[in-house]
């Protein structure tokens, strides 16, 4: 864990107002060591102390955070403690994990009988007819690998030389990504790497393997996703909030499908620390395009009613992968997350959910990048710590209309209970519609 020693401790201690007789000062520590963060905290009049000390509020990693829950630690966390992870994250967070729980959501709202788990076909490009879900084809057509593998070739049959992504379940940052169109590529990756691809026999890591998005939306002829922030409060009841400033990433290379540009990172990778090593890599704008002047452009280009429609469809794709994973969510009343998802969006404007990230970088790449996530840690602090400044478990987790800032309500399942039309809850959604 990081910790900073007793004389920085001390420093910071000394250049903050003294409390008032009586009143509580709020200690916190953290992980990461950045300024986004700990400039908010001081701003605030916290006092920061090591994991070890009485702390209020923790920044942590999330393999700190799995400690802290872990049964061994024997660690029990007070009413005035808050925490930045749920023990359990990675059932959104791991690419696997978020298929499986995605998949799980839809058969069980079929059982049911749900409507929004409809079915309907669809005609693909090269003729083919699949069945699709409605409203729930949000995600790429995925398998596990090695456990799928068969049911992989079996799909990858019925239209050769598709292209398909492969990730690595557990690496972020776009490390370990590569694209094949043709099984022979697949198989030679699993002698070279060691990885046997036969689903009855283990690996040490699994993989996931996606149908590649090769027809997206590009602007100025370059591939791009998006980066929206997410912040969950509870997951039973459901409470999630949108951050309005989001951005585009682009890559620093012209979009080309030629089999020739199939291993170019440039030109099918968004990740900033894969395009940052570009030789076209532009520091002064880092590659992105923010999320405001990504919906002025498409309405200029597109319309607004589409346009809208757009970003209607991503935040229901975030609620719906939300809810796949509430059931299974240690939902701990200490807890909160900031989420980063990633999603691209094809040339026909259809948004697809890529991967969710439990640690969205601070690291700040450029001025415009610093200040907006400096805003976003300042509304996450806003948002899950009550009114009086103290951090506390007990509370309904209901923040005020000022105290959301930039964040946006996505869903309250609470209010939604109360079936108050004055709510904030219908109030804002009537006001979207």
């Amino acid at each position: 864990m990081a910790l900073e020693n007793k004389k920085t401790q001390n420093a910071h201690t000394k250049s903050l107002i003294p409390a008032r007789e009586g009143e509580k000062r709020v200690t916190y520590c953290t992980d990461l060591e950045k300024s986004v963060i700990m400039t908010n905290f001081e701003r605030r009049g916290w006092i920061q102390v090591g994991p070890e000390d009485e702390w209020n509020f923790y920044w942590s990693f999330t393999q700190n955070c799995r400690n802290i829950f872990s049964i061994e630690s024997g660690y029990r966390m007070n009413d005035n403690q808050m925490i930045n992870h749920f023990p359990n994250h990675y059932e959104l967070s791991r690419k696997d994990l978020l298929v499986k729980n995605i998949k799980r959501y839809r058969k069980e709202l079929e059982r049911e009988g749900n409507p929004l788990a409809e079915k309907m076909e669809v005609t693909l490009p090269n003729g083919q007819i699949v069945t699709r879900y409605t409203h729930l084809d949000f995600i790429p057509v995925t398998y596990v690998l090695p456990a799928d593998y068969n049911m992989f070739v079996e799909e990858y049959r019925k239209s050769p030389q598709s292209t398909w992504i492969m990730k690595p379940c557990g690496k972020s940052q776009g490390a370990g990504i590569f694209l094949i169109n043709k099984l022979s590529k697949l198989k030679k990756w699993s002698r070279e790497a060691k990885t046997p691809l036969h689903p009855q026999i283990s690996s040490k890591e699994s993989y996931v393997i996606s149908r590649y998005i090769d027809n997206p939306l590009l602007i100025g002829g370059k591939k791009f996703d998006l980066r929206l922030y997410v912040l969950v409060t509870s997951f039973r009841p459901l409470k999630a909030y949108l951050f309005q400033h989001g951005f585009c990433r682009f890559c620093t290379v012209k979009y080309d499908t030629s089999v020739t540009e199939l291993d170019n990172m440039y030109v099918h990778l968004t990740n900033v620390s894969v395009q940052k090593h570009g030789g076209d890599y532009n520091s002064l704008h880092g590659g992105k395009m923010s999320i405001q002047n990504f919906r002025l452009y498409l309405e200029g280009t597109r319309g607004r009613p589409v346009t809208e429609k757009l970003f209607a469809e991503m935040q229901w794709l975030i609620v719906h992968s939300l809810k796949a994973v509430a059931p299974v969510m240690a939902n701990d009343r200490h807890c909160f997350e900031c989420y980063g998802y990633d999603i691209i969006i094809d040339n026909a404007l259809k948004p697809w959910l890529i991967e969710v990230n439990a640690s969205p970088s601070l690291q700040s790449t450029t001025h415009n990048d610093r200040i907006l996530k400096y805003k976003l840690i300042d509304n996450i602090v806003s948002v899950v710590v009550p009114t009086g400044g103290i951090p506390d478990a007990r509370w309904n987790k209901i923040p005020s209309d000022e105290a959301l800032g930039d964040f946006d309500l996505l869903i309250d399942e609470e209010l939604m209970e109360r079936e108050d039309v004055n709510s904030r809850y219908y109030r804002y959604h009537r006001m979207k519609q």
